[in-house]
């Protein structure tokens, strides 16, 4: 078992840190920084909150697992999540900007990055931005553009996203709305239920500014500058960003990796975490 996260504040980004612990095949190298979506945040990634209430379970998760294979592994809450400080105006390139302050303040040398959804737009930033600060790179159910900026698709989009806020629901009824359209079919009602307590957590504000923030992205023009080990990993059932988008988006990145997860959605960290995870450290620990 791994011991439950800590709870760090007092860094440019607040995050859930778990030290490396003992295993068969130490890593000696970067630590790993996980990047959560939209809906989520720190607890994205397991193992409890940190906060020391006694809802802590240290063996729950991706972060504990990666912990427990050999990575110092850190669960970022992102501007304006959790216990992190909103910036403004809120952009991609200001997330990435903070992302690396805190990878820079680590004085550990470059990170692997780890990105799903949002998190994925926001490591690639960070690497288009800053490549020094990156030793390797997971895009987990993202995508590298919403199209033309100002288009129609991205109206929408918003109009979409936004209409439970605009009739009063709040998060709780906008999570209750669109987790379940997120997850693979047959997902188990304790899983959606993980999601959309993590989703309703998320303040109205930071969730209409992160929608602003994602929509305007385009990084297509950066994919083929990649130049760090890469892993694009998708949901068979992703629908939001769909396993087409992730293998066009592989083939523009310098020898990338593509692996689907079957039986996962959207949120595959959640839905499949085991699955998840042992793609990831197939991909990080080539045997």
């Amino acid at each position: 078992m791994s011991p439950p996260g800590r709870l760090v504040t007092d860094a440019p980004l607040a995050h859930l840190r778990w030290e490396a612990t003992p295993c068969a095949h130490p890593v000696a190298g970067p630590v790993l920084l996980l990047l959560h979506g939209i809906g989520g945040g720190r607890q994205a990634w397991g193992g409890g909150d940190g906060d020391g209430d006694g809802d802590d379970h240290g063996d729950a998760g991706t972060g504990p697992a990666f912990a427990a294979a050999g990575f110092t592994v850190l669960a970022v809450d992102l501007p304006g999540y959790g216990q992190s400080a909103p910036v403004a105006p809120c952009t991609l390139a200001a997330m990435a900007g903070a992302v690396q302050r805190l990878i820079d303040g680590l004085g550990m040398g470059p990170a692997v990055v780890l990105g799903h959804s949002m998190g994925g737009m926001v490591a690639q930033t960070l690497i288009a931005t800053a490549p020094q600060a990156v030793a390797a790179l997971v895009l987990a159910g993202t995508s590298p553009a919403f199209g033309k900026p100002g288009g129609d698709w991205q109206q929408g989009f918003l109009q979409s996203r936004c209409a439970p806020l605009d009739a009063g629901l709040g998060m709780v009824g906008l999570a209750a709305q669109l987790v379940p359209t997120m997850v693979a079919p047959g997902t188990a009602a304790a899983v959606i239920e993980k999601a959309q307590a993590l989703m309703a957590g998320v303040s109205e504000a930071t969730y209409r500014a992160a929608l602003s923030a994602l929509v305007v992205f385009d990084g297509r023009a950066d994919l083929p500058r990649i130049g760090v080990p890469t892993l694009v990993i998708t949901g068979q059932h992703d629908t939001t960003a769909p396993p087409e988008v992730a293998r066009r988006m592989a083939e523009r990145i310098p020898g990338a990796r593509l692996h689907t997860v079957p039986g996962a959605g959207h949120l595959l960290p959640i839905e499949q975490p085991r699955a998840f995870t042992t793609a990831v450290l197939d991909f990080l620990q080539p045997r």
